[in-house]
């Protein structure tokens, strides 16, 4: 990882803290200790933040291995007053709200008219070892998937044509795709066209969805009669599988699954510094618009 990219996502994150510092220091309540919300420590709340994020681009599995054999050896010159990994993994539960705040308010997508929603399972460990597991035993639940059973978390996505996260969602395993509250929470600022697989198919779904400006378009079922599709629909129906190469990367890239959590807050830390570190992935799965049927979909 070159010094450019630590450069460029330190100075993002760094003015975003900056402008969290000054919310606070207006919205506070009168004789409230500043910056109460993130203890005094040798590393700052950007630079914990940015450290966090570099490890979902680096390629690393552990985040130990990471933070001791890479951060504290080769990036003193980025960061040149480390503390220790315990100390570190302490300040990570502070950066909980911050991190929340900036990847859904400063590293979202925008909607340009097409967009494409799924869901992909979080396991937090192996169906064998379920009723021996208790870092999220209130938490997580048992689901079905594509793939077969699971014990975990779903999450939820919105993303747009350009591969970028508009919304997310999380919930428990045994959420169903179609619950309203998730569908709401993800389509609160969406407008245009909304693809999805046959797991969104739900008159009263589409019923609700369209009142808002929003038309629900997915494939039939084997047991549904035939409907007529515009032409433009249909081609981009076929590019729904672009939400699935984003699943995959934020799996196999940004590491946004993995069973080695010990509580909630760390779960929660990774999942969100994940989803924040795929936005300043340089090349994101995309569609390319050539098609004289589908541009009209854009204006």
């Amino acid at each position: 990882m070159n010094e450019d990219t630590i450069t460029k996502i330190y100075c993002d994150v760094d003015d975003f803290c900056k402008a969290l510092e000054d919310y606070c220091k207006t919205h506070c309540l009168p004789g409230a200790p500043k910056n109460s919300w993130f203890p005094a420590s040798r590393l700052s709340l950007s630079e914990v933040m940015t450290i966090i994020l570099l490890f979902h681009l680096s390629g690393y599995r552990c985040f130990k291995w990471y933070y001791q054999r890479y951060v504290c050896l080769h990036l003193l010159s980025c960061f040149p007053t480390p503390v220790s990994y315990n100390r570190f993994v302490e300040l990570t539960g502070y950066a909980l709200l911050p991190l929340l705040i900036y990847t859904r308010g400063f590293r979202r997508g925008k909607s340009g008219g097409v967009s494409f929603i799924d869901s992909t399972p979080l396991k937090v460990c192996h169906n064998r070892r379920i009723y021996s597991h208790k870092v999220f035993k209130s938490y997580a639940a048992r689901g079905k998937s594509s793939t077969g059973w699971f014990y975990g978390f779903k999450l939820h996505l919105v993303i747009n044509d350009c591969g970028e996260i508009c919304s997310f969602c999380l919930t428990s395993g045994n959420v169903d795709d179609r619950n309203m509250d998730v569908i709401d929470c993800l389509c609160r600022e969406l407008k245009g066209k909304l693809f999805g697989d046959r797991g969104y198919i739900c008159r009263e779904l589409f019923e609700s969805l369209y009142k808002r400006g929003i038309q629900l378009i997915t494939r039939l079922r084997k047991n549904m009669k035939n409907k007529l599709m515009d032409m433009s629909d249909k081609l981009l129906l076929r590019k729904r599988a672009v939400i699935e190469s984003v699943n995959d990367f934020l799996k196999n890239i940004c590491q946004v699954e993995h069973s080695r959590h010990r509580s909630p807050v760390n779960f929660l830390v990774n999942l969100l510094a994940a989803l924040s570190a795929y936005s300043f992935l340089p090349r994101k799965p995309s569609i390319r618009f050539h098609d004289e049927r589908v541009l009209p979909l854009l204006a």
